[in-house]
Parts: structure tokens; C-alpha cells; sequence
């Protein structure tokens, strides 16, 4: 015969048991039972704007992706103080900011967008970061200084960017050596003839990339032609 107090002892032990228990699972099978599963319908894009730009830029063509579909949800712009370097700092924080993107919308990979100097920081991550070949799918370099600007030297004397984006430069050398368009990411650029920023326009090109004569454009004019924005979108969607 149980002592009085006996039942209540065994009430309280049980759900005790229960709670030690699951103290005692690891968290990691609890995760392995539901996969993270993808939250957006498209690769997510994200918009990398030039040298003393902002995320502004891209109004008119975030507005082109979303009458095609896209969501707020699957667009992103990446904002950075463009005043330092490609390498040593901005690569870096695209990086983490592409991880911050797969977290929040379970995507394995993005899309890259790039004007400009972001063409260098884009293409930096994608060939020397040791997860940028896995989490880019394309890289579209929009008026790209690719093979450096002679433009850049108004500014060198100061300007870590405009150093960057001298020919010969550092960066420029090492972004040359080799496969300019390394691994699986596909690439494309879009280059203008009227170009006044980006000289001689031939640095735009890549090798190995789908290349595109914009025809007769300013260089800040390529971010909202129609023509170069539907080029954009149909190269996302090869």
C-alpha cells in the first residue's frame, strides 16, 4: 500500500522524467527531421552598386525584376562604403552579406548583379573566397572596369577604390591570372562604346563570359536602358 504522499511524488516524477529526457536528445537530430526548405520560388538577386553610389541605383531595375515576377523577398542591394579595398575588406562583406541572404531565404545560391566598381568586388568574391564558386550562379558585370579604367588615376592618389580599379593594380593583376571566369558561375557584361567613365571600353569584356555591346550608353546609363535590363533578366534565366 502506498504511502500517502506516494502518488503525488509519482505525478511529479514523470513529467520530471519526460523533461530530462528531452534535455538529453541532441538538438541535431530534432534539425535533421525538417530540412530547411527553400522560402523563395527564384535565386535570390543581389544588386552590387558602383563607386560613390548607393543602393538607389537600382530602382529601375528592381522594379523590371518584380513586373517579372520577382518578390521583395528574392532582391537584395548590397550597400558599402566604396572607399576601400576590393580585397582585403569589401570582398569580405559581400561574402558574409551572400550568407546572411541563403540564411534568411534558405537558397543554396544567388544571382549577382554588379555596375562598375562592384564588377571587381563581385568577381573577387566569386573567384577567391573559398565559398563564392558555391553560392554564385551568375555574375552580370554592367560597365565593369574588368581590366582597370585609366580614369581611376584622378583619384589614386587618395582613394584605395580608385587604386583598385588602375590598370595594373593589384587587384586588376589578380583578377587577370588565370581563368578570368572561374568554376561553374556563368558570367556575362554589358559594355557601352560612349562609355566616359570606363577607358578604353574594351576593359569590360571578359573571357569566357557572354560579352554585350550596349550600344551608344553613358556609363551610369546602362543601369536603366530596357535593352541592357532585359538582357539581364534573360541571362538570370539561362
Amino acid at each position: 500500500m502506498l504511502k500517502p504522499g506516494s502518488r503525488i511524488a509519482a505525478r511529479i516524477a514523470v513529467p520530471t522524467l519526460a523533461v530530462v529526457v528531452s534535455l538529453l536528445v541532441p538538438p541535431a537530430a530534432v534539425r535533421a527531421q525538417a530540412p530547411v526548405r527553400s522560402a523563395v520560388a527564384r535565386t535570390p538577386v543581389v544588386f552590387v552598386h558602383g563607386y560613390n553610389a548607393d543602393p538607389g541605383v537600382w530602382g529601375g531595375l528592381r522594379e523590371d525584376f518584380k513586373a517579372e515576377g520577382y518578390t521583395d523577398a528574392e532582391l537584395f542591394s548590397f550597400g558599402y562604403d566604396t572607399h576601400r579595398s576590393v580585397n582585403e575588406v569589401l570582398s569580405g562583406e559581400l561574402a558574409a552579406y551572400v550568407e546572411d541572404v541563403k540564411r534568411r531565404t534558405g537558397a543554396a545560391r544567388v544571382d549577382l548583379v554588379a555596375h562598375s566598381f562592384g564588377s571587381l568586388v563581385t568577381r573577387w568574391y566569386a573567384k577567391y573566397d573559398p565559398a563564392g564558386q558555391a553560392a554564385v550562379a551568375h555574375l552580370a558585370s554592367l560597365a565593369g572596369p574588368n581590366h582597370g579604367t585609366s580614369t581611376a588615376w584622378a583619384c589614386a592618389l587618395w582613394d584605395q577604390a580608385c587604386r583598385d580599379m588602375t590598370p595594373g593594380s593589384y587587384v586588376q593583376k589578380s583578377l587577370a591570372t588565370g581563368d578570368e571566369t572561374p568554376g561553374t558561375v556563368r558570367y556575362a557584361t554589358w559594355w557601352s562604346d560612349c562609355d566616359e567613365v570606363i577607358n578604353p571600353d574594351s576593359s569590360v569584356p571578359l573571357t569566357g563570359a557572354t560579352n554585350n555591346a550596349a550600344g551608344c550608353l553613358a556609363h551610369n546609363d546602362l543601369l536603366g536602358d530596357d535593352t541592357v535590363s532585359q538582357g539581364v533578366r534573360a541571362f538570370l534565366r539561362s
